[in-house]
């Protein structure tokens, strides 16, 4: 599949990228690379095959799975622009 420059263009706005005319011809080709290795993947018959998570059989090891707030609100606060009483300020943004 080719893509044409008002369908790269397109791409891009959706994406929210702003492309030069020099990039738009850039990715043309590439765009259509993908798209094309994407429909080959979607030929291929994967009917009898099992969803799997990985591809070796291992086993994880689970944890208990315990509940805590970190102990660390000095440190997620060194970096706030604005804190008070240990929580961040936000700017007011309902009236």
């Amino acid at each position: 599949m080719s893509l044409d420059k008002e369908t790269v263009k397109k791409v891009a706005r959706l994406a929210r990228i702003r492309l030069t005319d020099a990039e738009v011809e850039k990715l043309g080709p590439q765009l259509s690379n993908i798209i094309n290795f994407v429909e080959q993947l979607a030929e291929v018959d994967t009917d009898n095959v099992e969803p799997l998570a990985n591809v070796a059989d291992i086993n994880l090891e689970l944890r208990e799975d315990v509940v805590n707030d970190g102990n660390c609100v000095d440190k997620v606060l060194a970096n706030a622009p604005e804190k008070t009483q240990g929580y961040f300020v936000v700017p007011k943004v309902v009236e």
